[in-house]
């Protein structure tokens, strides 16, 4: 019998080279795709990832762990290189840098098993051509990180521009997510809660945005924010993949948008504590979100 998935995340997998602000480095496999995964697949969901990368790198398929059936190696002639310097002890002041990138993930990529969800886990502006968000869209629904569309590589620096098409694109996404910074480049907002209401009223469904504070979710009727509860922020890298990949896990099994913010922003409080992708279980995250609290 043909598997059937609740999500699937579609993305460019990375060799990563992260340089802490005391200058230790670590070197580890990386990219949204990564993180997204192992988060989504703690709430029991069926997920499934499809990994863009050189077939000489198939070995990034083991950072997703689970079973290997249900992931794929959807080849490129590079895979992405990314350097991250972070300057402060909280992660948030950092420097992107990529030495290479990988090819875009056209629709002819795209497994065509029986899906809920298609989330599109970018990395960089070109990780995703035109047509492919409109191809998802024709199978179900559809979910995007905005850094996909908005961090271009540019000689090897990160710059971040406006997304030209968002007008066009948002109305096709039924959950976006964005960190702050992201959020106002989209709308010109700092205000997190004003930003996620413009992002809704330009089509976006459901909008969650991701803050060193806090987690917000707004589906346009319902606005909840959840304070983050590390106790430390080694992980860092990955916040952001944590909490969406978990919330949208939680959203395709029927929770609602409460209990999935609840849950995601637990997932995402120990995740910060400690480098590299997810590994806990769901009853983990259940006994942690019982001492997180909304804020709104």
């Amino acid at each position: 019998m043909e598997k059937q998935y609740d999500l699937m995340i579609l993305g460019p997998a990375t060799r990563d080279e992260n340089i802490d602000y005391t200058g230790e480095i670590d070197r580890c496999v990386g990219g949204a795709v990564t993180f997204c995964t192992p988060a989504a697949r703690s709430t029991g969901a069926k997920v499934f990832a499809g990994v863009k990368a050189a077939p000489e790198d198939a070995d990034v398929l083991i950072a997703l762990g689970g079973d290997p059936a249900d992931a794929a190696l959807l080849p490129s002639a590079k895979t992405t290189l990314m350097r991250n310097e972070y300057f402060t002890p909280d992660r948030e002041r950092r420097k992107g840098t990529c030495l290479a990138q990988s090819d875009p993930i056209t629709p002819e990529d795209v497994p065509e098993f029986p899906c809920k969800l298609y989330h599109l886990a970018g990395l960089l502006y070109g990780d995703f051509p035109r047509g492919l968000m409109e191809a998802l869209h024709a199978r179900g629904l559809v979910s995007a990180d905005a850094q996909g569309f908005l961090r271009h590589n540019e000689g090897g620096s990160m710059c971040f521009h406006d997304w030209a098409d968002k007008l066009e694109y948002l109305p096709m996404l039924d959950f976006l997510k964005t960190d702050a910074a992201e959020a106002e480049i989209l709308t010109g907002l700092t205000d997190r809660a004003e930003a996620a209401r413009v992002l809704h009223g330009w089509g976006a469904k459901e909008v969650v945005i991701s803050h060193n504070s806090e987690m917000l979710a707004y589906d346009g009727v319902t606005m909840k924010t959840c304070p983050i509860k590390s106790r430390n922020l080694s992980g860092r890298t990955g916040r952001g993949d944590t909490v969406f990949g978990s919330y949208l896990a939680m959203r395709m099994l029927g929770n609602s948008l409460e209990e999935s913010l609840l849950y995601a922003t637990a997932c995402c409080s120990l995740k910060m504590e400690t480098p590299g992708a997810f590994r806990g279980t769901i009853n983990w995250c259940l006994v942690i979100s019982k001492h997180v609290t909304f804020l709104l």
